[in-house]
């Protein structure tokens, strides 16, 4: 079940909202009034129940490893508090978590990988495990072992109520595709929450934000990139338009999930951290990285790189800490070796722009910083893209003329007459042009706040009622982070 789906818009969704909040009501202490404990135990019971149903409706086998890797930190928190004065039986308590858990996504995920590796470097023919991916494994996994390695650091203190923290890691919003959620971020919201009309509205208002990039921008963009890479001997133009859209369709397609998660969360009463922060218009790579997948890069930061020194041991330590993190971050979008170059190749760009050509770049003229960032991001996304890298070669015949295709062609022309509107929106607001629009809108005064209101409202509805229409019509609505 996918957030943009009829299923969860028109059933899921208010069958939990009707079971979810008259349970403050009964509980005497909604609206703006603080909410109780047992108002928020009741309002947790429906949300675990609605999450692991939410999860089970694709897999339902791969409830019981949500639920076993949940236990699995679950205990060692409590393990790890009760030897607290012990620091070699903390340390092993979580050694043997780490183990347990990357041991299974490791399984889960990269049996096949591995197996296949093997067989291309010793001429073997091993049979493939050929198991099936659990969704959401990935960001599960690193929220479950950031929870331990809070507890352990003592920055958090373990969940004593197993129920409470399987709903931290069941929660249905950032369950499949996140953003990774930090039991510290809400631990306390778990507990004692207010969920306010105020809340609602602007949560609604960030998920049909979100329902509208997905629907709207992101699947229109996904059909362009069907057609131009299903084209026989692109032209050069055209390959690199392609390499574009599909960046663009990946940008609005994750950010919206984030978009409606972030909004789901607030219409509930819990505040997610920002996911991304219009990550296109970023004047270097490094500045890219700190808006793209943010949640990701920050675990990947305080859980690699730092315990592994840093840039605190000497530049040589420092070049061996990034390569060890970017093969990691490659590797964990997926079990291809096109991720992993995918991660070199980032990994390369940053050390190449910290240490080589960085002071350049911050003297150079605006518009050429976010041209150069493009380029290297728009080209990244073409290794993410094909797994197949027999095809990936083929593609890059076309984008580097090798193939004696033409500089333009018809297929261009095709795209920008059919897709023109798509494309300069989708451009216009790859930029923060949004949040400027909104901060005009808020300086028009109190005066004007009811017509304001009121035209939020109709355009609100209007994009509901836009997008319902296009999931009636159109069956091509894929999440593309789901296979990660």
């Amino acid at each position: 079940m996918v957030f943009s789906s009829l299923p969860f818009l028109i059933f899921f969704l208010t069958a939990l909202l009707l079971c979810y909040f008259p349970a403050g009501v009964i509980c005497g202490r909604f609206h703006k009034k603080k909410t109780d404990r047992l108002g928020i135990a009741v309002q947790n019971g429906i949300l675990l129940a609605f999450s692991l149903f939410f999860y089970a409706w694709g897999e339902p086998k791969c409830v019981f490893l949500l639920i076993l890797s949940s236990f699995i930190d679950y205990a060692d928190g409590l393990l790890l508090e009760r030897f607290k004065d012990h620091p070699s039986i903390r340390k092993l308590c979580l050694v043997i978590s780490l183990f347990i858990n990357f041991s299974l996504l490791g399984i889960m995920k990269y049996a096949d990988f591995f197996v296949g590796t093997v067989n291309s470097l010793c001429k073997t023919s091993l049979a493939l495990p050929g198991i099936a991916l659990p969704i959401g494994i990935s960001f599960y996994t690193f929220q479950t072992t950031s929870y331990s390695i809070d507890v352990y650091r003592g920055e958090v203190k373990a969940e004593k109520n197993y129920f409470r923290y399987l709903t931290y890691i069941s929660m249905f919003p950032q369950l499949i595709a996140g953003p990774i959620v930090r039991y510290s971020l809400i631990n306390e919201e778990l507990i004692e929450r207010k969920t306010t009309p105020d809340h609602f509205v602007n949560g609604f208002r960030r998920f049909l934000m979100g329902l509208f990039r997905k629907v709207l921008i992101a699947n229109e963009l996904g059909a362009l990139w069907d057609y131009l890479r299903g084209v026989q001997n692109l032209s050069v133009a055209g390959a690199w338009l392609g390499f574009f859209v599909f960046t663009l369709q990946l940008y609005y397609d994750f950010s919206a999930y984030s978009d409606m998660a972030i909004g789901l969360g607030l219409m509930l009463g819990f505040h997610f951290q920002e996911n991304f922060i219009y990550p296109l218009s970023a004047l270097s790579i490094t500045d890219f990285w700190r808006r793209w997948h943010i949640s990701l890069s920050s675990w990947f930061r305080d859980y690699v790189y730092i315990p592994l020194g840093g840039n605190r041991k000497g530049k040589a330590r420092q070049f061996l800490n990034l390569a060890i993190v970017w093969f990691l971050t490659g590797l964990w979008h997926g079990a291809f070796w096109n991720y992993v170059l995918w991660g070199i190749y980032h990994g390369s760009m940053l050390v190449l722009e910290k240490f080589v050509w960085g002071r350049s770049l911050e003297k150079a003229p605006r518009l050429f910083k976010h041209i150069y960032t493009l380029l290297i991001v728009v080209f990244g996304f073409g290794i993410f893209y094909f797994e197949d890298m027999g095809a990936f070669a083929v593609y890059l015949s076309y984008a580097f003329k090798t193939a004696g295709n033409a500089m333009l062609g018809p297929e261009l022309a095709w795209a920008v007459g059919n897709y023109l509107p798509i494309l300069v929106f989708a451009i216009v607001f790859m930029f923060p042009v949004f949040p400027k629009i909104r901060s005009y809108v808020r300086t028009l005064g109190k005066t004007k706040s009811a017509v304001i209101q009121f035209a939020a409202g109709l355009i609100c509805a209007g994009l509901l009622i836009l997008c319902i229409a296009n999931l009636v019509r159109d069956s091509f609505n894929p999440f593309l982070y789901f296979r990660f």
